[in-house]
């Protein structure tokens, strides 16, 4: 039987996680995967290095781990580095759950190591057992072919060497090697859902197909070779129908609506841009809408512009935005109060126009309009200009100060800036001869 050092080294090997040369920087928490990791690292004779976060959740229990990790950086002979960080309040003030926050946490640390340490990959100590329970937990919550191929052995500096290695296997080595580890006591909750499935019903399972873990192992290899020839013909696919424009995403709704399979194909376009499989339906019921309606994930909006969807960035907070529907007149600002009312456009009437006060063409306008703060990537067609320009130049050539930028609000309709207040109209929303409604809209000056 080949021993666990073997099938380590010949794991890493064939996934191509380490080489010889290698650097490795080892997320240690003092657990029993961690610890095993990190004997096999150095019995390997592979260069590493420990990093541990104290998230200080767990009060005593925390420091315990802490001064742990750092009794085993000594034995071992190798160096250790350690953060100190309340995870609550992180999580508190970036608005995150406090799974989400600790890892934002450990990552955002570990790339910081990276760079300063000139270190190779980022070690973690996941292992077979974790793999079935996230297919598990993936299967449960929808997630798709990728999902159900569970943790993958590198994504990027991120290497899993553990994952050919089952708990049992784990157990046995530390207790052939004797080695010391601290358990967490918050591995025996239940209000985890990876907990709940290790502990109750992965067993169950287990009681009528002893081999269910090992079956599911096997099939999540098939799941990843699927899923690599899935991918490249969603790609050819994707290439086809979809144009990129700077941030932005363009999709005819036509092309989109004739394709096959539809669902599918609307789930991976606007998936990676925050859109959940929940919102699928409500993307394909909006090729139907009329133009001006929208979609909102947490990071990004699709629009539907004529025959078009356009899928841009949110940039800011979505407190930061204000809708303005056709009754509405008055809108508070924070650079002062907006008055706005339609008029026909009368023969020779003449347009007096300055930077605080403009008119548009009414045709041109799609509602609801959005009032918001302008954003990185945003562009418009300057009055009197035939070509876009971004907004960030055009306020560098206009010589606006740095704390006045951050003041700026634009005007959107359907996907595409009217006016920078206090500044300058987009060219497509002029009055032309053939005008027939205007939009007058007034910025108090005081306000600016």
């Amino acid at each position: 039987m080949i021993d666990l050092q073997q099938q380590f080294e010949s794991y890493s090997k064939d996934e191509g996680l380490i080489k010889p040369q290698h650097r490795i920087l080892l997320a240690i928490s003092g657990g029993i995967d961690s610890v095993v990791l990190a004997h096999l690292l150095k019995r390997s004779s592979i260069y590493v290095e420990l990093a541990h976060v104290n998230f200080q959740l767990r009060g005593e229990e925390s420091d315990r781990d802490e001064k742990f990790v750092r009794s085993l950086s000594t034995s071992l002979q190798v160096p250790l580095h350690v953060k100190q960080v309340n995870a609550e309040l992180f999580a508190a003030e970036h608005k995150l759950s406090i799974q989400e926050a600790a890892r934002k946490i450990r990552y955002d640390w570990f790339q910081e190591l990276l760079l300063e340490r000139d270190l190779d990959r980022i070690a973690t100590a996941h292992h077979a057992d974790d793999t079935v329970e996230t297919m598990f937990m993936n299967l449960f919550r929808g997630t798709g072919l990728t999902g159900l191929r569970g943790i993958l052995p590198k994504q990027g500096k991120i290497i899993r060497p553990l994952l050919f290695a089952t708990r049992q296997q784990i157990e046995e080595y530390a207790k052939e090697y004797v080695l010391s580890y601290v358990e967490d006591s918050s591995n025996a909750s239940e209000k985890y859902t990876r907990n709940f499935l290790r502990l109750h019903l992965i067993p169950q399972v287990i009681k009528i197909w002893p081999e269910v873990a090992e079956n599911l192992r096997e099939n999540m290899i098939r799941f990843r070779e699927a899923e690599q020839l899935y991918k490249e013909a969603l790609e050819k696919r994707i290439k086809k129908l979809v144009i990129n424009k700077g941030e932005e995403l363009h999709v005819p709704v036509e092309g989109l609506r004739f394709s096959v399979p539809l669902k599918t194909l609307v789930f991976e376009i606007f998936h990676p841009r925050g859109f959940t499989s929940r919102q699928t339906d409500e993307i394909i019921q909006l090729m139907n809408a009329s133009t001006g309606r929208f979609i909102d994930s947490a990071t990004h909006r699709i629009i539907k512009n004529r025959n078009w969807f356009i899928c841009t960035p949110l940039q800011f907070d979505k407190a930061d935005l204000i809708f303005i529907d056709e009754q509405t007149s008055v809108v508070k600002t924070a650079l002062g109060e907006l008055v706005m009312h339609k008029e026909n456009k009368l023969i020779n009437d003449p347009i007096a126009q300055n930077s605080y006060s403009v008119q548009l063409d009414l045709s041109e306008m799609v509602y609801p309009l959005i009032l918001r703060p302008w954003k990185a990537g945003d562009y418009f067609y300057p009055l009197g200009m035939p070509k876009k320009k971004k907004i960030a130049r055009f306020l560098i050539d206009q010589k606006v100060p740095r704390h006045e930028k951050e003041k700026i609000l634009v005007l959107e309709s359907a996907g595409r800036i009217c006016w920078i207040l206090g500044h300058r109209i987009d060219e497509r929303f002029k009055i032309h001869p053939s005008t027939t409604q205007i939009l007058t809209l007034s910025l108090t000056k005081s306000a600016i």
